[in-house]
């Protein structure tokens, strides 16, 4: 898939994405990604439609060639308290502050993006399949929230977080309804096809996987 590697060659472009909006636990990932104007591979583009495998060799490639790359995340409890949508902005803005070098125009994927400080930015939807920057983000957004499910998953075996990462499986959906909800749910969403409050106790959590 040939992808632009650029919108303005004449500007430090930051390509963002975020991963982890549409799950019912864990945090909102984000990744900036600054790349050479000429950075180009066969592989890159929107990181769901490639493999996990090819995702974590992307990755290492991304950071290695990368002019500067930083990855941010909002915590459930942020997510909770303003809502994902500006959780997920409050991801991108920290990954974007994390950069080493600073970038003089930001391509978010996506229709909708808050202003970071005083830098301009182009919202492209579907940008991940559009704009090299963006694809790489998306690809290190990814894979750092997929690193992360997979070491919550070791505490808390029965969502099998390590597989569905925290979306709404039916399987994770399933393992709620029968052993109740981690600390790490987003309490305010359809955990199991209804909200928290329509099915749950609140104070029935913090299960783990000694006590099956």
């Amino acid at each position: 898939m040939n992808l632009f590697p650029f919108n303005d060659p004449d500007l430090i472009e930051a390509g963002c994405d975020e991963a982890g909006r549409g799950c019912l636990a864990g945090p909102v990932f984000a990744a900036a990604v600054i790349l050479p104007k000429d950075f180009e591979h066969d592989w890159l583009k929107d990181s769901k439609k490639m493999t996990e495998k090819r995702r974590y060799i992307l990755r290492d490639i991304i950071q290695e060639n990368a002019i500067a790359w930083a990855i941010g995340q909002a915590s459930e409890a942020e997510i909770e308290k303003i809502n994902i949508a500006n959780a997920s902005y409050l991801a991108m803005h920290r990954a974007i502050k994390g950069l080493k070098v600073e970038p003089q125009m930001l391509l978010v994927d996506g229709k909708y993006f808050k202003s970071y400080t005083t830098t301009p930015h182009i919202c492209v939807i579907k940008g991940d399949n559009k704009f090299a920057a963006i694809a790489a983000a998306s690809v290190l957004a990814k894979t750092y929230r997929d690193d992360y499910m997979k070491h919550l998953a070791e505490e808390w075996a029965f969502y099998e977080w390590e597989i569905n990462k925290g979306y709404p499986t039916q399987r994770h959906q399933n393992a709620i309804l029968q052993y109740g909800i981690s600390p790490y749910h987003r309490k305010s969403f359809k955990l199991a096809g209804e909200t928290l409050n329509e099915r749950f106790d609140p104070t029935s959590v913090l299960i783990k996987k000694d006590a099956l």
